[in-house]
């Protein structure tokens, strides 16, 4: 009669046992869960570091490429300070203002124009010395250059021709310089287009 009894009291402290970690694993659960959700410190070190190297990569680009990529302006004064940038320590410590501002900017356009510029690296440095080129032309001929280049994209473009009016009748040098990245833009543009519509239909 007695072994009874102390299997019933055996049961009875193992159903306690079982009943006691059922009621406390469901909320070690939860707290896992929301603990594995949230980035690591490791984890967000090495975004930063990806950030940061996506940024210096902007260093290596032309200025010309630089303006067409539209960076946010903090960013762009960012990178062209740091392309004038000749001292070590100066520039890791530019380097490392780049990577703060990219945490707070969008990077998927910028890693994408990257990839753009790497993938296609040699057509595109070919539409960039033309478009140096055309540029030179345009700022130092007359308007014979702009029907040549007219003639050559394939129709006329108003935006550049008031681009090269409004370099022509800049006041000041400043002014002149900002008219003539415009122009540069345009006739990249348009010279990419061509590119564009060729491979298109070939």
């Amino acid at each position: 009669m007695w072994q009874f009894f102390l299997i019933i009291l055996f049961v009875t402290l193992l159903t306690r046992r079982f009943a006691y970690y059922g009621e406390t694993t469901p909320a070690s659960t939860v707290t896992h869960s929301e603990l594995i959700s949230k980035p690591s410190k490791s984890a967000r070190k090495r975004e930063y570091q990806a950030l940061q190297v996506l940024g210096e990569q902007l260093i290596e680009l032309t200025d010309d490429q630089l303006h067409l990529m539209g960076l946010p302006e903090m960013l762009h004064d960012a990178v062209f300070a740091a392309k004038s940038i000749s001292a070590h320590s100066a520039l890791r410590r530019q380097k490392q203002l780049i990577g703060k501002i990219m945490r707070e900017v969008d990077a998927e356009p910028i890693r994408a124009a990257l990839d753009t510029y790497g993938n296609n690296d040699r057509v595109l440095k070919q539409i960039f010395r033309d478009a140096e080129r055309w540029r030179e032309r345009l700022t130092g001929g007359g308007a014979d250059e702009l029907d040549q280049f007219f003639e050559l994209i394939g129709h006329r473009s108003e935006k550049l021709a008031e681009a090269v009016t409004s370099w022509a009748s800049a006041p000041g040098d400043e002014i002149r310089r900002a008219e003539k990245r415009k122009i540069f833009r345009e006739i990249h543009k348009e010279l990419t287009s061509k590119m564009q519509n060729t491979a298109s239909s070939i």
